[in-house]
């Protein structure tokens, strides 16, 4: 009995906490618990003192048992009444720290596994910046082989690896030392790609982008004029002159460098012209010999792809043309006979001179040259009216003298006298009866600043770029079919566009 209530007491304290009061009533080695302790009991004194165990401290330490009674019954049941400690034994808060451990394992395993795929990822860029240095350091040492796609493919890696660095900034907890490091190195090679792409001799990826940035901006431009500008009125028709003359140029569109070479700086060229067969398409092409003063051969291209691909070609030689003021019109070159003041009409068919006469007054052998060109005293144009020649007498005192001549017998017709100074001139050309006079403003611009109407005999100024691509213009010849200029500009083939004021004058 005595060992059956111990271990009855033990189990008691290990079931909760309480300081209440239990009733326990048992019969040889059966025991039931009860609620309130009966009247009339007698206490029997216990002789084994029982033992408790105490949790409070966190070790186990034994103690006896106190406040505890014994009786018996009438009718010879024992009971006993305990009063238990508050030393229970802590379950939940074990239970929750053997949870909180299982979780902090998980996490620590999470993190453990993310630091090993980014010690990886840092090896392998770490592989990767080497390879940029050293392709970097290539480029620095040559500056030729590499390409616009060698910077990209550098800027792409770059990219890359900033990316990853963001993300471990992110991710990475504790010291970001060595992640700093290496986004500073990733920077400075980011501007250093800017700065060799800066350094590129050649220039090629400039000038991509400036192409591209022109073709965007042509692009706009045809954009923004279908949609917002008035459409234009149509130019006059060819050969015609109802309009009120020249009010602007486009810019020059090269042909090609004369057929001699760099050295020919002087000469002629245009296309000949003839009112029964407008349609014509025979140009000339009539380089000077390198002293500038002696015409000694010519060419004749039927068509503009054969004067372009140098091909059917008609060479032909005179040995008496001077300057650049030759023009051809009707079949006939109209040139100035050298070292003299005559004027000659050479057959282009037969190569032979039809007509040399005396040009009445004309001052001759750079007396009265223009600007910058010297032998071209006489100067031939053509244009709707017929065959012109711009010269300057002794009576003029030098000015700018227009005559009209036959084409066929180069009697002069018809003379006007300008108030403007020859010489102050570079250039001229003729456009309805106009006589529309140049002047060089720098090495890359002319300017159209004078005309003379010889329809009205009014002059006055004007103020129309003419942009060019030489120093020097050597001569001017104007097509009424084309309504074009054809100039010969330091040995190179030029041609504009001319524009019309719209309604007469």
């Amino acid at each position: 009995m005595s060992q059956g209530l111990g271990f009855t007491f033990a189990l008691l304290s290990l079931l909760g906490p309480g300081s209440e009061t239990m009733g326990v009533q048992f019969s040889g080695s059966s025991w039931v618990p009860t609620s309130a302790q009966p009247k009339n009991l007698t206490p029997l004194p216990w002789t084994e003192p029982s033992v408790a165990t105490s949790w409070a401290g966190g070790d186990a330490v034994s103690q006896p048992f106190s406040n505890f009674t014994g009786s018996v019954n009438d009718r010879g049941i024992c009971q006993c009444s305990v009063s238990l400690p508050d030393t229970t034994f802590p379950v939940v808060r074990v239970e929750r720290l053997e949870f909180t451990a299982h979780v902090l394992s998980q996490k620590f395993e999470t993190e453990l596994s993310k630091v090993k795929e980014y010690v990886q990822l840092i090896s392998v860029y770490e592989k990767r910046l080497l390879n940029l240095t050293v392709r970097v350091e290539i480029m620095e040492k040559d500056s030729i082989s590499y390409t616009e796609l060698d910077f990209e493919l550098i800027r792409i890696e770059v990219k890359e690896m900033e990316k990853l660095i963001i993300r471990l900034k992110e991710n990475f907890v504790g010291s970001t030392e060595i992640v700093d490091q290496l986004e500073v190195e990733i920077r400075n090679m980011t501007l250093l790609i800017e700065k060799l792409e800066t350094l590129d001799k050649n220039n090629v990826l400039v000038i991509r982008r400036e192409i591209l940035a022109l073709k965007k901006k042509l692009k706009e431009c045809e954009t923004s004029k279908s949609e917002h500008t008035p459409l234009v009125p149509p130019p006059p028709a060819p050969g015609s002159c109802n309009h009120g003359g020249v009010v602007n140029v486009s810019r020059p569109s090269v042909v090609q460098l004369n057929w001699r070479g760099f050295s020919y700086k002087y000469g002629a060229w245009g296309r000949d012209y003839s009112p029964e067969h407008p349609n014509k398409t025979l140009y000339w092409v009539a380089p000077l010999e390198t002293n500038g003063r002696a015409l000694q051969y010519y060419r004749l291209y039927s068509t503009l792809d054969n004067l372009l691909l140098y091909t059917q070609i008609r060479e032909s030689q005179i040995s008496s043309g001077q300057g650049s003021g030759t023009t051809v019109y009707k079949n006939n070159m109209y040139v100035n006979w050298y070292n003299t003041g005559r004027i000659a009409r050479v057959n282009l068919t037969t190569n032979a001179v039809a007509v040399d006469v005396w040009l009445p007054n004309a001052a001759y052998n750079n007396r009265f040259s223009y600007a910058n060109v010297a032998w071209q005293d006489i100067d031939f144009a053509v244009d709707e009216h017929g065959l012109w020649v711009i010269y300057a007498t002794e009576a003029s005192t030098g000015n700018i003298v227009i005559s009209l001549l036959n084409d066929t017998s180069l009697e002069v017709l018809n003379t006007w006298v300008t108030k403007q100074y020859k010489p102050s001139v570079s250039s001229t050309f003729m456009v309805c009866g106009v006589l529309y006079a140049t002047r060089t403003l720098n090495t890359r611009t002319e300017e159209i600043f004078y005309y003379y109407d010889t329809n009205t005999r009014k002059e006055g100024n004007l103020a129309i770029l003419m942009p060019k691509m030489q120093e020097r213009v050597q001569s001017i010849n104007y097509h009424p079919f084309d309504q074009k200029l054809y100039v010969y500009n330091d040995g190179y083939l030029l041609n504009y566009d001319l524009f019309f004021q719209q309604q007469p004058k």
